[in-house]
């Protein structure tokens, strides 16, 4: 698929579906004259308004006509260029949600000289026109999808630069740098440096340590973006499908007094506090016979390697303290880094107070009933805390994005040639070589190097219409 800059492209905007308002948006050169067609105004002093005639960032009540006959009432938004969301003149129409009406007018803009536009093509042309840089550009899908008061909070740092400016800065240093050591190979028969090599390594480490800085934060930006993954796990019987269908306020997971129920992950989201968690229920952990149920428990362990954090649900009063301290013993291995809550469940069968009692050992115990749902906002807020915003702000600047991710660990990779290389005292044309790919890595990210083909995939993923 190709963007074709010199078309009018037009789009339904919002939802599709029947709603009460919906937005038709135009863009183009010629955007503005094809709304003025079959458009009627109706301002109180009953002169035609000509969309033309009007100033940027105008509204203007009217109704749209097809031989004589009424289309809609509608309110349409005039923003001339370049003062618009893609640079170019736009139109935004409002009218009634209905599927026809909505099919009817753009039928209409369309034999008036538009077409339609492609998935994401409004904020390509945004990004082409400068608008948007790259990085920005894709920061608009993930706020649209963002789920949580978090991802949210991300998404917009991003859409307003806040990443694009750290790389930038770490461009126009490394430029700066770049440039002398290219101008020492027009120089290279007399022997003479431009670049000192110090200074260049001082600035090669501080570079690399904002790199690798930004590479670490992809681990919680990925958590945010995706939601935090939870793992339930415990024996059979725990009451582990119980707890999930609470957490979620839903039936998701079949309850059963029959142990083994569950024989596969059952995987949902939930938003606790602005924070986005996604639950994952897994099948009993226990020796089994049964070749079906074993391969459960093996994607149970595979599940907790890959979880934030792990609830270990029992019941309380099947097991001693000795014992739980056997079962967590044998389980450690598998959670590596990932945060441990460990849950006693069946409070309502002889008390909380008993169970205190028997695990006093344990004092970030959480005592629940998932059947009665005692103490389950306990275990929400114990979640909530957990989600560590010591080690990463969320205002500060956190990768989300694999592909940025993956051009910041090539950039990184190169620069490391480069301290090498400045180690080992290696010519000027070898380190330009190496700094050469690390630009053109970071530059990659915000867009200032880049080829259609990385455009075409990044842009044809947005919703038509955005």
């Amino acid at each position: 698929m190709k963007f074709n800059k010199n078309d009018t492209i037009v789009a339904l905007a919002t939802a599709h579906g029947s709603s009460a308002i919906a937005i038709i948006r135009l863009s183009g050169n010629d955007a503005i004259n094809i709304a003025e067609k079959n458009f009627y105004s109706k301002s109180k002093s009953n002169s035609l308004k000509k969309l033309t005639d009007v100033k940027s960032y105008t509204l203007c009540f009217g109704e749209y006509k097809l031989n004589d006959t009424i289309i809609d009432e509608v309110l349409v938004s005039v923003f001339k260029a370049p003062n618009s969301y893609t640079g170019e003149h736009g139109v935004e129409v409002s009218c009634h949600g209905s599927p026809f009406i909505i099919q009817k007018l753009i039928e209409l803009f369309l034999s008036n000289g538009a077409r339609m536009a492609n998935n994401g093509e409004f904020t390509m042309r945004a990004f082409l026109n400068g608008k948007l840089d790259l990085s920005q550009a894709e920061a608009v899908a993930d706020l649209i999808a963002s789920n949580s008061a978090v991802s949210h909070q991300v998404a917009m740092q991003q859409m307003r630069g806040g990443f694009s400016s750290k790389i930038k800065l770490l461009r126009d240093n490394l430029i700066n740098f770049a440039s002398l050591i290219e101008l020492e190979l027009d120089f290279s028969e007399e022997d003479v440096e431009f670049a000192n090599r110090t200074d260049l390594k001082k600035l090669i480490d501080s570079i690399t340590t904002l790199i690798q800085k930004l590479i670490n934060s992809f681990e919680v930006g990925n958590v945010i973006k995706n939601g935090i993954p939870v793992a339930i796990v415990g024996k059979p019987n725990a009451g582990k499908s119980t707890l999930l269908n609470v957490l979620l306020d839903d039936d998701r997971a079949i309850v059963s007094e029959i142990p083994g129920t569950t024989r596969d992950t059952i995987e949902d989201e939930m938003i606790i506090e602005g924070v986005m968690f996604r639950f994952i229920d897994t099948a009993g952990i226990r020796t089994t016979t049964d070749i079906i149920e074993q391969i459960g428990v093996n994607k149970a362990f595979e599940v907790i390697k890959k979880s934030a954090i792990v609830i270990y649900l029992f019941d309380g009063h099947e097991i001693s303290s000795g014992d739980l301290k056997l079962e967590l013993e044998l389980l450690q291995p598998h959670i590596g880094n990932s945060q441990l809550v460990i849950v006693a469940n069946k409070i309502d069968v002889e008390g909380e107070d008993t169970l205190q009692k028997e695990f006093v050992e344990y004092p970030e115990m959480i005592f629940i009933s998932a059947k009665e749902l005692k103490n389950i906002n306990h275990l929400k807020e114990k979640l909530v805390s957990l989600f560590d915003t010591r080690t990463v702000e969320v205002t500060d600047t956190i990768v989300t994005n694999a592909r940025h991710v993956n051009s910041l660990i090539r950039a990184n990779e190169a620069l490391q040639k480069v301290k090498q290389g400045l180690d080992e005292n290696i010519v000027g044309d070898l380190l330009a070589l190496d700094i050469r790919y690390a630009l053109q890595e970071l530059g990659a990210i915000t867009g200032e190097v880049h080829v259609d083909d990385l455009l075409e995939s990044i842009f044809t993923k947005f919703c038509i219409g955005k």
